[in-house]
């Protein structure tokens, strides 16, 4: 089996680093990246990550935690 190409790529790139990600809990948030379904916004985990990820500038420099 082969090595994972974005296991540091990725590293950063978490849902709560990106703009599109909107906060509902400590561990789950709303993905607002594309237009809502019929069910509304994706649900998300802080730490999932997608190829869709834009930093989010406010929060550029803060710590954060996975």
């Amino acid at each position: 089996m082969s090595e994972d190409n974005w296991k540091h790529r990725s590293k950063k790139m978490f849902c709560q680093t990106c703009m599109y990600f909107v906060k509902k809990n400590d561990v789950l948030g709303r993905c607002r990246r594309r237009a809502p379904t019929l069910k509304g916004w994706p649900v998300v985990f802080k730490d999932c990550w997608c190829g869709d990820h834009k930093i989010d500038e406010t929060i550029i420099g803060e710590k954060y935690e996975r």
